[in-house]
């Protein structure tokens, strides 16, 4: 008697259209620099973090804190913490490549009406340790995967998001007085987008064209 091949696991089906329209989703998420300085509906900002509490994390430590900044105090300290590394990498090029960093908008601090600083505990009691004792920087990677989920969230729902590299983390932990454990990971400013474009920014004003090549996949 041949035996039944076991069923599949239950779940949603997401059919095609779902998975064209996810695609087209990702292609959708950009990073946002130029926003309208309208404030999100009451509830929405909190609705999008807690789908982003949906990420995956190590041992389930979820090891991300959101810190969200919304004082003039803070925000100008932040503000002042980017002009100042923006001019340090501004030093590190020369000639026609100083001139176009120059022109770049690479934050949108001034009129985002969100922003949030998103930090990895590197102590947290969830998880006991599950996971990260050979490496422990799955903790940050772990919060990556929180904003990124934040990310599209937000795209989704028609809110724009940028992510400000161009900071000095730790005057950052400083300023906002977070516990000594917590890491900077991003800052990130949301609010709705002033124009809508499917190619990154970088691209369009002439910093870096996106690589044409699929991932590398190594066989062994």
């Amino acid at each position: 008697m041949k035996a039944e091949s076991p069923s599949p696991p239950s779940g949603p089906d997401f059919s095609p259209e779902f998975q064209a329209r996810l695609e087209e989703l990702l292609v959708w998420r950009r990073d946002v620099r130029r926003f309208r300085g309208d404030a999100l509906p009451e509830g929405l900002l909190e609705r999008l973090l807690g789908l982003a509490e949906l990420a995956p994390s190590v041992g389930l430590s979820q090891p991300w804190r959101f810190v969200r900044v919304i004082g003039p105090e803070a925000r100008g300290c932040v503000v002042e913490n980017f002009e100042a590394a923006n001019a340090e990498a501004l030093a590190d090029y020369a000639g026609d490549r100083a001139a176009l960093y120059a022109r770049l908008k690479l934050s949108g601090l001034r009129e985002a009406p969100e922003q949030l600083a998103v930090f990895a505990d590197l102590a947290p009691e969830a998880g006991q340790g599950l996971g990260r004792r050979t490496m422990p920087e799955t903790l940050q990677y772990s919060t990556v995967c929180a904003i990124h989920t934040l990310w599209l969230a937000a795209r989704a729902a028609g809110v724009g998001l940028g992510w400000v590299s161009i900071l000095d983390p730790l005057r950052i932990g400083r300023d906002l007085a977070v516990p000594e454990t917590w890491s900077l990971v991003a800052y990130l400013c949301l609010g709705y987008p002033e124009e809508a474009h499917d190619d990154p920014e970088l691209q369009r004003h002439g910093w870096q064209a996106r690589e044409a090549a699929g991932p590398v996949l190594l066989t062994r």
